[in-house]
């Protein structure tokens, strides 16, 4: 079973920049598409960023042109790039396989707030 560690968030100020790390566990994290996915107090999880296993990248509207995911197959690690983070960026932060499967990880607080 692949385990997920995410880490980076913290609290920022509007305009501010974070950038948040995925850990995987296994050999197999290559051949994944990957995504980053936040859930807001009172709202539901949504995918904020994905990657195909070849690096091709693809943003939900709201943070396009702000956000930048990337990924390091050989250290089974991927990356969110947060550039003039807003205060409704503030959301719990998780990666996972996209579409999302097995056990979550513990995600990491991102709050943006002056």
């Amino acid at each position: 079973q692949v385990l997920l560690a995410e880490s980076g968030g913290g609290l920022v100020q509007p305009g501010g920049s974070l950038r948040l790390s995925c850990s995987a566990s296994g050999s197999t994290f290559r051949i994944y598409n990957m995504g980053w996915y936040r859930q807001a107090p009172g709202k539901q999880r949504e995918l904020v960023a994905g990657i195909t296993s070849l690096g091709r990248p693809n943003y939900a509207d709201s943070v396009k042109g702000r956000f930048t995911i990337s990924r390091d197959n050989a250290k089974n690690t991927v990356y969110l790039q947060m550039n003039s983070l807003k205060p409704e960026d503030t959301a719990v932060y998780y990666c996972n396989a996209d579409p999302p499967h097995g056990r979550w990880g513990q995600g990491t607080q991102v709050t943006v707030s002056s």
